[in-house]
């Protein structure tokens, strides 16, 4: 199956689907160190968890200051978490 990206822009903040543009750096720390529900979640996990989800990452410019993960069956169910 081929994933289309989205994205949404408003002024300088713009929401995407794009996951090459996640910063994996950013979302492990958050999760790993700032998250009660995901205190202490191993690098692997947090990676596998994005490459399994549908991802979407908010800018500030090219920062990412967002993130949230949708997992999903792409038809009729997304569940939504990880989100900050």
């Amino acid at each position: 199956m081929t994933e289309s990206v989205s994205e949404w822009r408003r002024d300088r903040w713009t929401i995407s689907t794009d996951p090459a543009r996640i910063d994996l750096e950013v979302v492990f720390d958050f999760l790993s160190e700032e998250a009660y529900w995901a205190q202490g979640r191993e690098r692997d996990v947090v990676e596998r968890s994005v490459a399994g989800s549908l991802v979407f990452g908010v800018y500030d410019g090219e920062r990412q200051i967002g993130f949230a993960r949708a997992v999903t069956d792409r038809a009729t169910f997304a569940w939504i978490c990880d989100v900050f």
